[in-house]
């Protein structure tokens, strides 16, 4: 109604969402909450009773297999704490997640995976805006995790006890004012460059679209002058 204008009215809204199937609404509040006139579409006779009804179900059948419904002793989630956060079974399993969603599109002459034997008296640089900002690199609607629980690209690789060296290049994914010294010199002295590049929410978030797929500002210029 207000955005795309694919309906006239918040009670067409309504009607054409529930035809579609849709049964669930994250309103704007009461003012602007569409579902709030099912009742009008009811009496209207633009829906059916057996229509909403096949719509709710599935509601209240989810609620109850989360045991909303039960007594509080009853539910295996009323048990868990603050202590049941960042455990490490939790940390094996988002390790675990990391690993299985990476997407590699090219490994040319198998340079991956970077192996700690491999790199003794090696020299690595780790460049780029994203390189070591933990702020950037969590996407939209990410939780804020604790700080010492964040390893930026930097942080990990420093892990294999090899010689890592640093430059951003830029402050921010914008990348509107770049520094291709400190990148070259980094990159110059290295025997392995790590690039960090891309958007975060900054850029690119929900009702925050973008108009083509380049990387911003000044970054391919970093990358290129990397290579």
């Amino acid at each position: 109604v207000l955005g795309h204008h694919y309906t006239r009215t918040f009670l067409e809204a309504a009607v054409a969402s529930m035809n579609a199937g849709c049964n669930l609404e994250v309103s704007y509040g009461l003012r602007r909450n569409v579902f709030m006139h099912i009742p009008q579409a009811l009496e209207t006779g633009n829906i059916t009773l057996q229509m909403l009804r096949d719509r709710v179900r599935p509601l209240f059948y989810t609620r109850m297999r989360l045991g909303e419904f039960d007594p509080p002793a009853m539910n295996p989630y009323s048990a868990l704490d603050l202590s049941a956060v960042q455990t490490p079974e939790h940390q094996n399993l988002s390790l675990e997640a990391a690993v299985k969603s990476f997407v590699l599109l090219k490994n040319i002459r198998g340079t991956l995976p970077l192996k700690a034997p491999d790199l003794l008296g090696k020299r690595l640089a780790v460049v780029g805006p994203f390189a070591d900002n933990h702020r950037v690199l969590f996407g939209d609607y990410a939780p804020v995790p604790e700080p010492r629980y964040i390893y930026t690209p930097r942080r990990g690789l420093e892990m294999l006890q090899v010689n890592v060296s640093f430059a951003a290049g830029c402050p921010e994914p914008r990348c509107q004012r770049y520094h291709p010294a400190e990148v070259v010199g980094a990159a110059g002295a290295a025997d392995v460059v790590v690039v960090c590049l891309g958007t975060g929410v900054d850029l690119e978030t929900e009702a925050k679209d973008r108009s083509d797929l380049l990387l911003p500002g000044h970054q391919l210029e970093l990358l290129q002058d990397a290579v």
